[in-house]
């Protein structure tokens, strides 16, 4: 049995019709959506619509961890704008989710990343993709527990929940074989990223379970330039599966 993993798509439409090849099943740990590229800043929602040089600046702005001046040039700019933010939003996540959730292979397990519209998803996942956040699927005899989004945190991305809120999706899993989330537990070599130059906010909770139910693998992403991709947290295999915009690779389990 083989299953391909793969987490932070963000937009990449083109590499993720073919991540299911030479697998049983594809797992999507989340963030479809792309809003900006911080890499390269044509890229994304925001620049679709405020242009690249403010794109360029609201990242100035985030990389040098201002986010009240951040939010505060974000709102200059949609007031100046003539749409519905709102709207605006929702159509530009409506069309990346169509192309996306249509590259999706049969059979796909996904969860929300903390960019996504959980909202949005119902009317895009097809009959070959099961959504599931707070629960498990056996899959070739492993059960696999899924928890989705992110924590919150300055940068108030769209699927930020509170701490006890997460927490009580990963109680709810039991134990597991493979315990999948978008964010990783909260392990310094795992939330740090290297180019950005910051801790990521990791589950304390995630941490806690891994610890107390030793699942064989924990799989997450989120952090696109880890310090460290794989470590062992007691007995299990904590895998960061990678940054799947940049690299176009699943990350594969095979048992």
């Amino acid at each position: 049995m083989r299953v391909n993993v793969i987490s932070d798509v963000h937009g990449n439409a083109e590499d993720l019709a073919a991540a299911g090849e030479g697998a049983d099943a594809l797992i999507c740990l989340g963030d479809l959506v792309l809003f900006l590229d911080y890499h390269d800043h044509s890229r994304g929602i925001f620049p679709d619509l405020f242009g690249v040089r403010n794109a360029h600046r609201i990242v100035e702005l985030r990389t040098a961890r201002r986010f009240d001046q951040a939010r505060e040039f974000g709102r200059r700019l949609w007031a100046e704008l003539d749409v519905d933010r709102d709207t605006a939003i929702d159509q530009a996540v409506r069309r990346q989710y169509a192309a996306l959730f249509a590259a999706f292979p049969t059979p796909t397990y996904a969860t929300y990343g903390n960019v996504d519209i959980p909202s949005l998803w119902h009317e895009y996942a097809g009959p070959g993709t099961t959504v599931l956040d707070g629960q498990r699927v056996e899959l070739g005899g492993l059960v696999f527990g899924f928890v989705g989004g992110g924590l919150r945190t300055p940068m108030r991305t769209p699927h930020e929940i509170s701490d006890e809120e997460y927490a009580a999706k990963v109680e709810a899993l039991g134990e597991v074989d493979v315990l999948c989330s978008h964010i990783p537990p909260d392990v310094p070599e795992l939330t740090y990223d290297t180019v950005a130059r910051r801790f990521e906010r990791g589950s304390r909770a995630l941490l806690d379970a891994i610890r107390r139910t030793r699942p064989r693998y924990a799989l997450f992403g989120h952090v696109h330039q880890p310090l460290v991709r794989r470590m062992r947290v007691a007995s299990t295999e904590c895998v960061n599966v990678g940054h799947f915009a940049a690299t176009g690779r699943p990350w594969a389990l095979e048992w």
